[in-house]
């Protein structure tokens, strides 16, 4: 598999798309949002896809965090909550936040992985389509 970012995805005007192509020629990957770091464990920026456009989304840490289960973090837009994230660490030792958003407008819920970029400044939402049910 190879890194490649789709042609037609490639406007200014949106975050950057990205992808791992298959070999059949298509993208599981794609970069959603884009967030900077504000304090200590949160996170503030934006979430765009064809039908999700949301400016000023908030990632803060959870302070009624209870339960080895429990989400670390909630995401806000304005004052509704739209999803939590949790805490995770990758087999090579990358620490992430795995967010899952819902709203009432959603057929199904998206599932995300808020990871830091190369610069340490910025952190990218990379969403993939699960490859069958969830648990597979």
């Amino acid at each position: 598999m190879r890194r490649r970012s789709p042609p037609a995805f490639r406007s200014p005007s949106r975050p950057q798309w990205c992808g791992l192509e298959t070999e059949d020629g298509r993208f599981t990957m794609a970069t959603i949002g884009t967030f900077k770091k504000t304090g200590a464990n949160e996170f503030t920026g934006e979430i765009v896809t064809l039908s999700v456009q949301a400016k000023g989304v908030r990632i803060v840490p959870d302070l009624r965090t209870n339960g080895e289960n429990a989400p670390s973090h909630r995401v806000l837009v304005g004052r509704i909550e739209i999803g939590a994230a949790w805490s995770k660490r990758s087999s090579e030792g990358r620490d992430y936040l795995g967010l899952k958003l819902d709203d009432p407008s959603f057929n199904a819920p998206i599932y995300a992985n808020l990871f830091d970029d190369e610069d340490a400044d910025t952190f990218s939402l990379i969403w993939s389509r699960p490859s069958g049910r969830r648990g597979e």
